[in-house]
């Protein structure tokens, strides 16, 4: 796995935990004041193999975020090495995740590892 950063919104990305795999999924993709902001999506299902994340993606209403949306700043977000695991269309109801965050732009620095209590 690696820290490259030709991602795109709509990306499913797996990152390695203990005894399995994790899940997010990128947003948006923001520049601000010449900082990349990162908005992901977390699911909470972990999976013991990349072919069991690859399978769950095929069915993706099936797994649900346990965090909706968070945004990262580029330092916390390639904290966690992460590779490519699919990509789909941004839904609408993502859009108006993102759109509600605007009313109050909280910006993360700490790693999705962290936010979802695993190493």
């Amino acid at each position: 796995m690696s820290n490259e950063t030709n991602f795109s919104a709509g990306d499913f990305l797996i990152f390695q935990i203990e005894s399995g795999f994790g899940l997010i999924r990128i947003l948006r993709i923001d520049s601000e004041n010449d900082e990349i902001v990162w908005h992901v999506a977390a699911f909470g299902d972990y999976f013991p193999d990349i072919e069991s994340a690859e399978n769950a993606l095929e069915n993706v209403s099936s797994i649900n975020p346990e965090i909706r949306h968070v945004a990262l700043t580029n330092r916390a977000f390639l904290s966690t090495q992460v590779s490519r695991l699919g990509n789909s269309p941004i839904t609408k109801a993502e859009n108006e995740i993102l759109e509600s965050w605007k009313v109050n732009p909280v910006i993360s620095d700490r790693s999705i590892r962290l936010l979802l209590g695993v190493r």
